[in-house]
């Protein structure tokens, strides 16, 4: 699905979303066009300091899988674990995205990167002091979860706010590529400490990385922001904005796809951990490196993905083909080497199907309902969690670990076939009707 497709997509009033006036698709590669976004210096500031924080994300995200293995040897418990953190997005993920929409974006950002610093500074003061419990785990990743419900569509629109709309498929991939640049480090970086200090520096690294971010914020020129038009407040907008998606294919078909897809693919903190211990007689050093070469794929899998400045609707569908063909191939690999090699593929499709489902959520949307659009972006990628979280959880457990990575990939290759046909349509009728290009100067609400 790409951007092109929305300029054919009238909006609830009649009009046609203005962030779809970028002109025709763009399939060709241009080199030039890898690292466009960050000529403006608010998203440069945003792009290091996202990266940074990640990194400690990723720290962590290692080191709670394997405290929650220390504590339960169960990979159910671990799933469940993942389900408890994204609950809340899945309950109220829509509420938090009429926040967005309605609220100053950057000064949200302030409030929930302080909280989630503080959720995880208490994990490691309880890890250090031994006090840690499994109840206490559920408990603080819920709380984790719920400062996620108001972070995440925050963040993820924010990024329209700092550059034009011609540089918005851009800054959105090469977001993607700072993610996998972190996951490079941290998980190397969260398996060695955890297999040399122990888990309890892991969560003190992320509390503290998450000053990257706010130390980012307070540096941004606000008046060379673009922002957006906020929402009034009124009864329904939660509802008002599941309508929208419903009547907008464009928007729809990849929600659909990676509500799917996140349940069951986007469950690596599961499956992959299982993997290294059940099936490749490893441990966490083993787990940080199969996520630090997913990682690596990642990052040229964005490079490439940010070089093109617009991908067909169908380039969606052929991203979730050749990433559910990769995860299947980790599944079958019979030793650590080849999996390593398989992991390069994996990270390369991750970031180029997110890359390319995220872009057009964002350009699709109307400014005003671009706050839930994300919220929806995120219960489909993220709040599908609770669900697939133990049902893989639950099959490496019993079936093995190779099943549960390798259903995974059968689910992004079903959905890629099966949404070819609709994406592939909405192709032809987006070369139809492309509206003349229009431009936003810095400082003006759109």
């Amino acid at each position: 699905m790409s951007a092109s497709t929305v300029s054919a997509t009238p909006a609830e009033d009649g009009n046609t979303a203005p962030e779809a006036a970028a002109g025709p698709p763009g399939r060709r590669f241009q080199p030039g066009r890898m690292a466009s976004s960050l000529r403006h210096r608010n998203y440069r500031l945003f792009f290091f300091g996202q990266m940074l924080s990640m990194m400690g994300t990723w720290t962590e995200s290692v080191a709670q899988s394997f405290l929650v293995l220390d504590l339960t040897r169960s990979g159910t418990q671990l799933g469940l674990t993942l389900a408890v953190r994204f609950l809340p997005m899945l309950l109220f993920g829509s509420l938090g995205g009429v926040f967005a929409d309605r609220r100053d974006k950057y000064k949200i950002l302030y409030r929930t990167q302080a909280l989630a610093g503080s959720v995880s500074a208490v994990f490691a003061i309880l890890i250090a002091t031994g006090e840690i419990r499994m109840w206490i785990v559920y408990l603080l990743a819920l709380s984790l979860g719920f400062v996620n419900v108001f972070d995440n569509p925050a963040r993820q629109s924010f990024i329209s706010e700092m550059v034009p709309p011609e540089d918005l498929p851009n800054a959105v991939t090469l977001n993607s590529v700072a993610m996998n640049m972190a996951r490079v480090f941290g998980a190397a970086m969260g398996g060695g400490i955890v297999a040399l200090l122990g888990v309890a520096l892991c969560f003190g690294v992320n509390a503290i990385s998450f000053g990257a971010v706010i130390i980012s914020l307070a540096l941004m020129n606000k008046s060379a922001l673009y922002p957006g038009k906020r929402a009034s407040k009124a009864k329904g907008q939660v509802m008002q904005g599941l309508r929208y998606v419903r009547a907008t294919p464009e928007l729809l078909i990849p929600l659909v796809m990676i509500a799917i897809i996140g349940m069951l693919a986007w469950e690596f903190q599961v499956s992959l951990p299982l993997m290294a211990t059940q099936v490749l007689g490893g441990g966490a050093e083993s787990y940080g490196l199969m996520a630090s070469l997913m990682g690596v794929g990642a990052v040229f899998g964005g490079l490439v993905s940010a070089s093109r400045s617009r991908p067909r609707a169908r380039s969606l569908c052929v991203a979730s083909l050749g990433w559910g063909l990769a995860i299947v191939a980790a599944s079958l690999m019979p030793n650590m080497t080849t999996e390593l090699v398989v992991m390069l593929f994996v990270g390369y499709g991750s970031v180029t199907f997110n890359s390319y489902a995220k872009t057009v959520l964002q350009l699709a949307a109307r400014p005003e309902m671009r706050g839930r659009v994300m919220a929806l972006w995120a219960i489909a990628w993220l709040g599908s969690t609770p669900v697939g979280g133990p049902i893989i959880g639950w099959i490496g457990q019993d079936l093995g670990a190779r099943w549960a990575l390798g259903l995974g990939g059968v689910a992004a290759l079903a959905c890629g076939l099966l949404a070819y046909p609709a994406l592939a349509r909405i192709d032809r009728r987006a070369l139809v009707q492309v509206p003349a290009s229009a431009s936003v100067e810095p400082g003006a609400a759109r």
